[in-house]
């Protein structure tokens, strides 16, 4: 399953493309299954607050992470969110797009969908 966050819709949009199983994160969701988290950058380059909070929660299940972000603002800053959660919780980094990406992004991330989470559910 692909959770995510989305702000501006990048990332809504990048989701709908994958034809992937998905879910929007929402105060208090949990989850006992794998899964791929896909998030926006906030500010710049911080994690956005119901990110951390689902994460807090949830880290042991999620496999990989996918961040947007706008390399407008800086690749000092660009998609940090996503170096940051992979940074605390050891998870792998598995793409970073700017703003919706492109086709080859989302090539990766589906390989990666069922290399690393599809298998195991």
């Amino acid at each position: 399953m692909i959770v995510y966050a989305s702000r501006t819709g990048n990332v809504s949009f990048v989701v709908s493309k994958l034809n992937l199983p998905n879910i929007e994160i929402n105060e208090g969701l949990q989850l006992g299954t794998p899964f791929l988290l896909f998030t926006y950058t906030d500010g710049l380059g911080d994690i956005p607050s119901q990110v951390a909070r689902f994460m807090e929660q949830n880290n042991s299940f999620c496999r990989g992470i996918i961040v947007s972000g706008n390399s407008n603002f800086g690749h000092h800053v660009f998609g940090m969110a996503g170096d940051k959660l992979a940074a605390e919780y050891g998870i792998p980094l598995v793409c970073k797009l700017d703003l919706r990406g492109y086709p080859q992004d989302y090539e990766k991330i589906v390989q990666f969908y069922h290399q690393q989470v599809k298998e195991v559910v």
